[in-house]
């Protein structure tokens, strides 16, 4: 595929070494196995807008890669396509393959532009299956998926899930979770937001609560870590 040539052109190596460990893909760590070229995000969204009109099955392939850039150009692309068109089989592939959207960037990067922005006006029962999923990156995506409602207004489902994932073991929801409601103070309602970790501060964990006051007063943080 012209494409991944494309890529393997504009691989380097120095960066490659920074972006695997930055990526924890050592043995046991949260992205094992994952294969970087060292292409940074600005070159690989120009690559994404080259091939804009890929098709599916060639979409399919990048995602099925073990080299990170693969897939997450793949994602620019599907973000591309399912923006231009809103259709629902952009939606239908992406759940078929959130067990290949498996590192936190590829989550944030598409999460609430596909799945999020389709639901905006549907029911979001998908949300809370992806909330109770084994799968750490599917448990990403149903917490970053939730943006695309905070951006237009809305909280309620952003809170659900965060309660619903307030005892989960893994640093990168803890870090999530406390970003959306971060998000949800500083967009939608404060007041709402400030009540939820009121009500969870004792239960909730140090990471996810220092994410959810980042910008509050020093007062307020004082008050909530206390």
């Amino acid at each position: 595929m012209q494409l991944t040539k494309d890529l393997k052109d504009l691989a380097n190596p120095k960066k490659k070494k920074i972006l695997q460990r930055f990526f924890k893909t050592g043995k046991g760590e949260y992205g094992e196995g994952d294969i970087f070229l060292g292409v940074m995000v600005p070159e690989q969204r120009k690559i994404a807008k080259k091939y804009k009109d890929l098709p599916l099955k060639d979409i399919q392939s990048l995602l099925n890669s073990k080299i990170h850039e693969h897939r997450l150009v793949a994602l620019f692309i599907l973000v591309g396509q399912y923006s231009k068109s809103k259709d629902k089989k952009y939606v239908d592939f992406y759940l078929k393959n959130t067990k290949r959207v498996n590192n936190w960037d590829l989550v944030d990067l598409s999460a609430h532009k596909i799945l999020g922005d389709y639901l905006l006006d549907k029911k979001r029962d998908i949300l809370y299956m992806l909330a109770r999923s084994k799968n750490l990156w599917e448990r990403r995506i149903s917490i970053l998926s939730t943006f695309a409602f905070i951006n237009n207004g809305e909280y309620r489902d952003s809170l659900r899930i965060a309660e619903m994932l307030l005892h989960d073991k893994h640093d990168l929801i803890h870090k999530a979770v406390g970003w959306m409601l971060r998000e949800v103070a500083k967009r939608v309602n404060k007041s709402k937001a400030k009540a939820f970790l009121v009500k969870h501060k004792k239960d909730m964990p140090r990471t996810m609560l220092r994410y959810a006051i980042e910008r509050y007063p020093e007062k307020e943080r004082k008050m909530l870590m206390s």
